[in-house]
């Protein structure tokens, strides 16, 4: 079983102060261009399933989610996740391994509110699957620009 000690000593060149702003300064424009491919690939997504008839309305409101609004939370919690990604690469000895397992838990929790909230079946389906679709393009490339640089 893999020991999920965290506390070992980063040994190389990670260790320099110049080297950890160079990976911290890759890893935030990594995850502003992932950003807005989430936020652009989520609103296509939605906007293709309203156009097949999804309706994006939510019970307790009574109101249909708006596209600007897929566009919104998919950006705040693209950030979220480039946070948690530099809090890992800071304090963590294998912050790639560290952030795919939390990013792919809090995934899994994201579709709770989706199947909680009494939308009609298309609608749910739509939001569980477009919670996939940021998923999709933040965690490669944030894992991938966690990994140290070799050669």
């Amino acid at each position: 079983m893999d020991s999920m000690d965290d506390t070992g000593v980063v040994a190389g060149p990670a260790a320099g102060p110049t080297h950890r702003t160079h990976r911290f300064a890759r890893l935030a424009g990594t995850g502003l261009l992932a950003t807005l491919a989430a936020m652009a690939a989520t609103t296509l997504g939605a906007a293709l399933a309203r156009a097949v008839g999804v309706d994006f309305e939510v019970p307790e409101g009574g109101e249909s989610i708006p596209l600007p609004g897929f566009a919104m939370v998919t950006g705040l919690f693209s950030v979220v996740g480039i946070v948690i990604a530099a809090a890992l690469l800071r304090w963590s000895a294998r912050p790639a391994e560290r952030f795919v397992w939390t990013a792919v838990s809090l995934t899994a929790l994201s579709w709770v509110p989706p199947l909680l909230c009494g939308a009609d079946t298309a609608t749910i389906t739509a939001l569980v699957g477009l919670h996939l679709v940021p998923a999709t393009v933040m965690i490669p490339a944030l894992a991938r620009s966690l990994r140290p640089r070799t050669g």
